[in-house]
């Protein structure tokens, strides 16, 4: 997992409360065995239309959001099913930051845990957000460090983050990288453990 410290990037509005993990990836698409290849399947049901064309209407289609790694949205941000295979499509397809002024939890957790940093603002910061994103010109750079997101502008707002859960997305570690940090001892451990070592069971 890469290391999030500072990102800069265009930003995609999407303007839609209760955005679930079956509209960010829906799943019919969920047979592959790798993370990768799902962001061509993002949003899929709203990027495209029956015939399998794109949808010119949808926000993401439009050629002033080409390029955007930062995702605004409305409340309650990747609800529905625990499907990790939502923020693996939102990575794929090239999304960092994900903004909105409410999360599912479980998609919270998720995004964390394979590098995307999740934030919280209020409704009416993300209200500013929208107003000023919709010419698909505004760019912000999100400071993880310093948990400050800066706008084209110069305006900053200040965000709010789990102190561990930062520090693991600042080194770019998720549960399997944590835990080969600690190769060493579990290598001793297993050595020192007796091969045949067995626990007697009786009745």
């Amino acid at each position: 997992m890469e290391p999030l410290v500072t990102h800069t990037g265009k930003v995609i509005p999407l303007d839609k409360a209760n955005v679930d993990t079956d509209q960010i990836i829906p799943k019919q698409f969920l047979k592959r065995i790798e993370r990768t290849g799902f962001g061509q399947f993002l949003f899929y049901d709203w990027r495209f239309d029956e015939k399998g064309q794109p949808n010119k209407g949808f926000v993401m289609n439009q050629a002033a959001y080409a390029g955007a790694s930062i995702l605004l949205a409305r409340n309650n941000f990747g609800c529905g099913s625990s499907r990790e295979h939502a923020p693996w499509a939102l990575l794929d397809y090239g999304i960092k930051v994900v903004i909105a002024p409410s999360f599912a939890d479980i998609f919270y957790n998720n995004c964390f845990k394979n590098g995307i940093l999740p934030i919280c603002l209020s409704e009416e910061q993300v209200e500013e957000l929208f107003n000023n994103a919709e010419t698909g010109n505004m760019n912000l750079t999100v400071d993880l460090e310093f948990q400050e997101l800066t706008t084209s502008k110069g305006n900053i707002y200040s965000f709010e983050t789990d102190p561990y859960r930062k520090k693991l997305l600042l080194k770019g570690l998720d549960d399997i990288g944590l835990t080969e940090m600690y190769a060493d001892r579990i290598a001793e451990y297993e050595n020192k453990r007796p091969s045949n070592r067995f626990v007697e069971i009786r009745n």
